[in-house]
């Protein structure tokens, strides 16, 4: 890719290290806590990509008609940086954060960017402020990607200027793991997505969006709304998470089920990984296949259902233990007289992140 676009290098990039750094707290909550730095690198179609610049974390500044706040010409990403019980630094699966984000900015006509190049600069911001990754196997730090118009102009149009930037920040648990297991209000009324739009892209109108149905779902009692689509009320996503569902299926088998990515569905790097860990173990069906509701409760009647649980990578991975559908409040079985597969999998997946377990999957700073 690096031969076929014009992009910026990390060859070029300029370190201007902050002359007033901040004291280290313990972990926060996510996402309110930031470092010392930040990598922003500028970019307009008369002068293309600039040099990328490390430098004090700070505000930006941005035209009051900048098309980025009026249209929402903008995208982000989450990933991960762990430290390792050997004091080692590891990103879990990078290149499918940078190859996602890649995909989201074609769907918002930014320009492209070599996604090994930003890797390298990522690898070098937390190298920079490595002392901030948190000496625990509970916590992380965040990193955020970020890419923005920086259109000065009310026009509906391809930008012609946009800033890529990436901040970090402390990662405690995303949810209140005091309260166990998730509880979800699903209702069709409400749609994250539909075919043909930017279900599939990580950004930033997908979420704000989502707002007005989660403090709904907070008024019956839940914490997440279980996203349904059509007529046939369709199980998508939970949250901001993807969605598993353990099951023993029509046919009588035993299957970790989860909706396919047909446009709608986020191709989330844990999920995929999910799919590709329970694949290997050949104990069960893994399937990327729709799921309805209609099934669930067929299923949670006959008994069929043994878990369900989310995934990404602010939260990793959480049971639900709960949904709201249709008046009734539905609650899903835990298997309390052996492990969990919800368990299992989070701790084979920590194990590869805190690099307990050799993978090629992690990616040293």
């Amino acid at each position: 890719m690096a031969d076929s676009i014009q992009s910026f290098k990390a060859a070029d990039l300029v370190i201007q290290l902050s002359s007033a750094p901040k004291a280290k707290p313990n972990v926060v909550d996510f996402g309110t806590v930031f470092t010392d730095h930040m990598l922003t690198i500028e970019w307009s179609a008369a002068e293309g990509w600039q040099a990328p610049l490390i430098g004090t974390f700070g505000n930006l500044s941005l035209h009051p008609a900048c098309s980025s706040l009026h249209y929402g010409i903008q995208l982000f990403e989450g990933l991960k940086v762990y430290r390792g019980d050997d004091g080692q630094l590891r990103l879990f699966r990078p290149m499918l954060n940078m190859n996602r984000m890649a995909n989201s900015a074609r769907r918002a006509c930014l320009p492209a960017f070599d996604q090994s190049e930003l890797l390298e600069c990522i690898r070098r911001l937390v190298e920079v402020d490595q002392d901030w990754v948190p000496h625990s196997d509970s916590a992380s730090l965040y990193i955020r990607p970020t890419f923005i118009s920086t259109e000065p102009s009310l026009g509906v149009k391809k930008p012609a200027r946009a800033l890529l930037y990436v901040i970090l920040c402390q990662a405690g648990s995303y949810f209140n793991t005091e309260l166990g297991a998730l509880s979800l209000w699903a209702d069709p009324k409400y749609t994250r997505a539909w075919k043909g739009g930017t279900g599939d892209c990580k950004m930033g109108g997908n979420y704000g969006c989502s707002l007005f149905a989660q403090y709904e779902a907070m008024d019956y009692g839940c914490q997440q709304v279980l996203w349904l689509y059509g007529e046939d009320h369709q199980i998508t996503e939970a949250g901001t998470m993807n969605i598993f569902l353990h099951w023993i299926n029509e046919d009588g088998e035993e299957e970790l089920a989860t909706p396919p990515l047909d446009g709608i569905i986020l191709p989330g790097v844990t999920r995929q990984s999910i799919l590709e860990l329970t694949r290997k173990w050949v104990e069960f069906k893994v399937t990327e296949r729709y799921l309805t509701m209609g099934q669930f409760c067929l299923a949670l009647e006959q008994q069929r259902i043994k878990e369900m649980f989310g995934s990404g990578t602010a939260c990793m991975i959480c049971p639900i233990g709960n949904i709201v559908y249709q008046g009734e409040s539905l609650h899903i079985p835990c298997q309390d007289d052996q492990p969990l597969l919800t368990s299992r999998i989070a701790k084979e997946l920590t194990d590869i992140q805190y690099g307990r377990s050799p993978s090629n999957w992690t990616f040293l700073v």
